[in-house]
């Protein structure tokens, strides 16, 4: 498992300024951490798709926001991700939760349905991203907000498990 301590301190190497999203199971040990940060807002919203004009809006104003949802939340969000961040160009990073992604049957099948769709769905509307699982990968979150800078729209990091 990643270590939320890596995951936060990184975050702060990239500047951000607020943290928007919903807590869930596999995120709240990085909620937590970002709470204590003095130059870090975190904002809860109550549906996924508020987070994303939020941060928006943030980004509009000056700030450099990060999201943190689950998978399910994220597939709820469509309509919201298109009329925000791609339509307005707003280079932010999504930290999903992969929820399901260990959890198959005996013929490799994922039990959790959310887990098959996450992926296809980044596909298809061509949201790169990158799996992170351990502290090996926390190199990824630096590549996600290159990748934003240098497109000016999203990237993901897809967080796998929980957070330590």
């Amino acid at each position: 498992m990643a270590s939320a301590e890596k995951i936060v301190n990184e975050l702060k190497k990239q500047g951000i300024t607020h943290a928007v999203g919903v807590p869930d199971n596999g995120s709240a040990r990085i909620y937590e951490l970002l709470r204590t940060e003095p130059g870090i807002e975190v904002i809860t919203v109550t549906r996924e798709g508020e987070a994303f004009a939020l941060a928006s809006g943030l980004y509009v104003g000056g700030k450099k926001p990060v999201i943190i949802i689950q998978n399910t939340g994220f597939l709820e969000s469509g309509d919201a991700i298109r009329g925000t961040v791609f339509n307005m160009r707003v280079p932010v990073v999504v930290f999903i939760g992969y929820r399901g992604f260990h959890n198959r049957d005996a013929d490799g099948q994922w039990i959790d349905s959310v887990a098959s769709f996450l992926e296809p769905t980044l596909k298809a509307w061509n949201l790169p991203y990158e799996l992170l699982e351990t502290d090996n990968e926390i190199s990824c979150i630096s590549r996600a907000f290159e990748t934003t800078e240098a497109t000016s729209l999203p990237a993901a990091v897809l967080l796998i498990g929980h957070a330590i």
